[in-house]
């Protein structure tokens, strides 16, 4: 059984190997470039960074009413 399982685990190991050796590698100055040219294309969409427009804020806090 010990062997049958040693077998088993080792081929699960070479899948996952061969698995992660076929994955696309960049190099890591490519990805922060690609990353900054996103965030500065898509920084005029960010809420963070311009807010979220009044009307359209389903949390902002509800208008209170008196009646006189």
């Amino acid at each position: 059984m010990t062997s049958n399982s040693n077998v088993s685990n080792m081929r699960r190991l070479v899948e996952q190997l061969k698995l992660e050796a076929s994955v696309e590698r960049i190099k890591v100055s490519q990805a922060a470039a690609e990353l900054q040219q996103f965030c500065l294309q898509n920084a005029s969409k960010d809420a963070l960074l311009v807010g979220v427009p009044t009307g359209s804020n389903p949390f902002r806090e509800p208008r209170s009413c008196t009646v006189v």
